[in-house]
């Protein structure tokens, strides 16, 4: 399963990438060991994402996300359903907050 995302970094900007593992990814960004503009930005909240099947469906999905404005990608992230978010990670212990 493969997954695209959005950040919303510390200074309100976003951030749009893809992995395969969720949680692992949004722990190495907070760790400051993610992308070069996340690291200036700590902490980020993980505010959208969507599971696609494939690697190649993942990688044109972030594309196409990261073209869009920002308002299109606010409006995105208004699309998540409250019981669909996963619980933020600390990022101080990389652990699952309450």
């Amino acid at each position: 399963m493969y997954f695209v995302y959005l950040l919303r970094c510390a200074d309100g900007t976003l951030y749009g990438g893809w992995t395969t593992d969720l949680k692992k990814r949004l722990s190495t960004h907070n760790a400051g060991k993610g992308a070069k503009y996340t690291r200036s930005r700590l902490p980020v909240e993980l505010v959208y994402w969507e599971s696609l099947d494939s690697r190649q469906a993942a990688m044109s999905r972030e594309w196409a996300v990261k073209h869009l404005s920002r308002q299109a990608k606010l409006a995105l992230i208004g699309t998540v359903k409250p019981s669909e978010k996963i619980k933020p990670m600390s990022p101080k212990n990389n652990t699952v907050n309450k």
